[in-house]
């Protein structure tokens, strides 16, 4: 996920810089990029290669999501969390576990049983919170990608969390932990997977931006839940979770023309939103708790951002 329009000039600066290291062929009108899972897509090469020289749909067309036939997380499915870092309090978890709790069977989870595999077969709208661990910080509070998968398949292979090939682990950072690889700077989540005792494992970081960069990972002051730092997680978290159902090899739905995902075509995207009694806006509510969570993109009928489906 890229942090907030706020920073926008930097994100489009990274994400063209990114785009020109990877390209192997030159770019066209017509070329195609794929998702990195991160916000940004990549030159695809193969595929623009084969437009070249061929009339392509425009912008607008090309913008939209369309199916790739990579696999799709249809089936009921098991999130899991990793707390990481040693500065968690209870407010913070709180507001984060009771997301996680009521997310799956939401109107707002639900715009994901618009998307659907090769089969045919529609998501289903059922995402459970099965299981949480800790780690006090056994790689530091400087992380780089590797260790953020490692970080997952400890908690696996320790059998603190099972191997799930319907689950998405979400590392949770606390507010003194970033990674190396670009939070604050080009990203405030992401979405990858990896083998892991011999299952595909689908998994995630998202990071606490209240003290790091709380103007641009979405932190907002005062926040629904008076956690700054937790509630501006509880969106880029249900962020990563959409992409990840959807897309969960970063092969099935994205856009030819940026490589976007779902969630990434509604970042800070937030509609219609209401004001708490501490003056905080929000535009959902999941069991008694409110937040402040960015829309998502939906694929029945007119493509477009909403807060809930139907």
């Amino acid at each position: 996920m890229k942090f907030s329009r706020k920073l926008s000039l930097l994100t489009v600066s990274l994400v063209y810089a990114f785009a020109a290291h990877a390209q192997t062929v030159r770019e066209t009108p017509n070329s195609q990029f794929r998702p990195t899972g991160k916000g940004w897509g990549e030159l695809d090469n193969v595929a623009t290669a084969a437009s070249n020289g061929k009339a392509g749909g425009g912008a607008s067309t090309r913008s939209n999501l369309s199916y790739h036939g990579g696999p799709v997380m249809t089936a009921p499915k098991n999130l899991y969390y990793i707390w990481y870092g040693s500065q968690w309090d209870a407010a913070s978890q709180n507001v984060l576990t009771n997301i996680g709790q009521h997310l799956g069977g939401s109107p707002y989870f639900n715009i994901n049983t618009t998307y659907y595999n090769a089969a045919g077969a529609p998501v289903q709208n059922s995402l459970a919170l099965a299981g949480t661990t800790t780690n006090s910080g056994t790689y530091g509070t400087k992380l780089t990608d590797a260790n953020i998968a490692s970080i997952v398949s400890d908690a696996i292979t320790a059998g603190k969390l099972p191997a799930d090939a319907n689950g998405i682990y979400v590392v949770l950072t606390d507010h003194s932990t970033t990674a190396t690889s670009g939070f604050c700077t080009q990203y405030c989540g992401w979405h990858d997977h990896t083998t892991i005792s011999g299952q595909d494992i689908k998994y995630a970081f998202v990071g606490n931006a209240e003290t790091q960069c709380a103007s641009s990972c979405g932190a907002t002051s005062p926040s629904p839940n008076n956690t700054p730092g937790a509630d501006g997680a509880a969106s880029v978290m249900a962020h990563e979770v959409e992409e990840a159902t959807t897309d969960p090899a970063l092969n099935a739905w994205y856009s030819n023309l940026d490589g976007q995902e779902n969630a990434d075509k509604c970042a800070w995207n937030f509609g219609t939103t209401s004001t708490a009694s501490n003056g905080a806006k929000y535009n959902q509510t999941f069991g008694t708790m409110k937040y402040l969570i960015q829309q998502n993109w939906l694929i029945a009928s007119t493509q477009r951002c909403v807060q809930h489906y139907p």
